[in-house]
């Protein structure tokens, strides 16, 4: 029920006293973004006045844009590597922030094959926390009556590590999950989950997916709103299912938890939750086993309203398969936000996926945009000669990368985002996330450029020399209808001796050396959270590359200018390409992977 009106939002009639504070906050920051930003940079150069990286380019205590925009140049990852390395190794000295570096979280881009480090600081904590504290709020606003139900949300920890230094290299959500933010909340009815927090914070993830998915079965009238943080998560969540359903229903006709549950945390955990249901036992089994899993979801959550997932940039592939498995449930996309920074929030989280925009909120750090050119790439970052835009100043239907300024000591850093302007709230601009730059394949959080397939696929095509083989043209597409997804690449070859053309077996060791070759995030995704299955290497038929060219050119291609593309996913060239297919090879094994940082 609304509150009265005199507390309302321009947003929409709170459900709450609590949800109006939180929706008026929205309001304030961004009606007064111009001068929320102003502040923001003022604090992050104020008190970081000291640090070596501001002192190297004689900001001399200055806090005002116009010094800061003409002393602080823009940089990369790869320009702040050496400081990030002496944080990592040790040096406590005031390097970037002159509050202390907490710890790193490890990014999904990638940098020479390794999980990128973002220096955080405590407080960060505080101000992501805030963030999530705005989602339900908004949420209220369009699907009443969350507050009568709970979400099923499939959450994980992931593998941590220490730098030479000590200190801990994480994932955000792992840093998150494992906060006492995070573990300590307060009872929110509107923000109830049928996960406990022991299974959550479980580092086995079977272990952890078996008991979400156990409590969400057991609760499942319960469930208002099922989630992940991204729909490949859920998608892996329903093949978990699809895999698991007959223990699980065991367990439930038995009030027994599964002996391949040995985590001390949950077996106490589930003591008092889990009971003999035959009848519950009965209805899973009737309906998983099913042939058809058309509308599973609900079919077993029958009250569930919405899925919270993100499907904006390369998880967009993932959403016919989500609409096939929920029967068409909204989809949500509630946040944006990265290792390096939480952005913004979708002030209207029910749209479709392809509308989805988001507003930045303009406390969270110090935003500017550089406007999007194709060759944008031949200059270095610091001689860039295109102009950064202020938060306020961009303009709608134009592309730009993200630029950010943090607390935590990243100064006009490229965040390597690219967003398309779609409107304003108030003066806050509003934008919809087009894709990351460079990036040609992602399954999961992996993210795979042109250079490291390229690399990836020299190492491979060494393994057919012996053979007098040689690739002759490839190219590759993230195939998502399989759960999990995984990579495929087309293959044209030239064998220049027919009597020794290499085996099945060198191929699909040729499959497996591209894995070894792909960088730590792709392969932690296959080893240890199981996101991304074995890469697939399809060969076709000779002459296929060169129809894929005639076919560029008939929809009017320059003959000159072609270049083959090093990743596909238009459907006729997709077609074309598997009707010449001759042989199809698969990674026998998993490819190496530890969670130690390379030194």
């Amino acid at each position: 029920m609304a509150v009265d009106s005199a507390i309302s939002s321009p947003l929409g009639p709170p459900a709450c006293k609590k949800d109006a504070k939180a929706l008026q906050f929205i309001e304030e920051m961004t009606r007064n973004a111009d001068a929320v930003q102003e502040r923001i940079l003022a604090e992050i150069l104020s008190r970081n006045a000291e640090t070596e990286y501001l002192n190297r380019f004689k900001l001399n205590g200055a806090t005002d844009r116009k010094t800061f925009k003409s002393h602080i140049p823009m940089v990369t990852y790869e320009d702040l590597q050496p400081e990030i390395k002496r944080i990592a190794n040790g040096d406590r000295s005031p390097i970037l922030s002159a509050h202390p570096i907490s710890e790193f979280l490890t990014s999904s881009g990638t940098s020479a094959g390794e999980r990128k480090l973002m220096p955080t600081i405590q407080e960060e904590l505080d101000r992501r926390q805030l963030l999530y504290s705005l989602l339900m709020p908004v949420m209220n606003l369009y699907v009443p009556g969350l507050d009568k139900g709970k979400g099923l949300y499939f959450l994980f920890v992931k593998s941590e590590t220490r730098t030479p230094g000590g200190l801990l290299a994480r994932p955000v959500l792992t840093s998150y999950y494992k906060s006492e933010h995070f573990k300590t909340r307060p009872y929110d009815p509107y923000n109830v989950y049928t996960s406990p927090d022991e299974a959550i914070l479980c580092a086995d993830s079977f272990q952890s997916m078996y008991t979400q998915m156990l409590c969400g079965l057991l609760e499942r009238k319960q469930v208002l709103r099922l989630g992940a943080v991204f729909a490949s998560g859920l998608l892996r969540a329903i093949r978990f299912l699809q895999l698991n359903w007959t223990q699980l229903a065991h367990d439930i006709r038995t009030g027994t938890l599964s002996p391949k549950i040995t985590d001390p945390a949950i077996k106490d955990r589930m003591v008092p939750i889990l009971k003999p249901d035959p009848q519950l036992a009965d209805f899973i089994t009737r309906k998983c086993s099913e042939d058809n899993w058309e509308g599973i979801l609900t079919k077993i959550w029958p009250n569930t309203k919405y899925l919270d997932v993100i499907v904006t940039g390369a998880m967009a592939q993932y959403i016919p398969t989500l609409d096939y498995y929920s029967g068409g449930l909204p989809l949500a996309c509630t946040m944006y936000a990265s290792s390096e920074c939480y952005f913004g929030l979708n002030l209207n989280p029910m749209s479709k996926p392809s509308e989805v925009s988001y507003t930045i909120m303009p406390n969270m750090a110090y935003f500017e945009f550089l406007p999007h050119e194709p060759n944008a790439n031949r200059f270095s970052s610091r001689d860039l000669p295109l102009k950064l835009v202020d938060l306020v100043d961009v303009e709608v239907g134009k592309e730009y990368e993200l630029v950010i300024t943090t607390y935590a000591g990243l100064y006009r850093y490229r965040v390597g985002d690219i967003l398309r302007v779609t409107g304003f709230h108030n003066s806050a601009p509003q934008f919809h996330f087009v894709r990351r730059k460079n990036v040609l394949l992602s399954i999961d959080s992996d993210k795979t450029d042109e250079a490291e397939l390229q690399k990836a696929m020299e190492n491979a095509s060494q393994l057919l020399k012996e053979f007098n083989t040689s690739v002759v043209e490839y190219t590759s597409y993230a195939d998502t209808k399989t759960i999990p997804g995984h990579y495929v690449i087309y293959w044209e070859l030239l064998v220049k001796d027919p009597d020794n053309s290499p085996s099945e077996e060198v191929l699909n060791q040729c499959c497996l050396e591209m894995e070894q070759s792909l960088n730590s995030v792709y392969r932690q995704g296959r080893v240890a959270d199981n996101s991304i299955g074995p890469l697939e290497i399809r060969v076709v038929k000779n002459g296929t590359f060169e129809e894929l060219m005639d076919y560029a050119i008939s929809r009017g291609a320059s003959i000159n200018q072609y270049k083959v593309p090093r990743c596909v996913n238009f459907t006729p060239i997709m077609e074309l390409l598997d009707s010449r297919v001759v042989s199809s090879h698969f990674s026998p094994s998993l490819p190496h992977w530890t969670p130690e940082r390379r030194r």
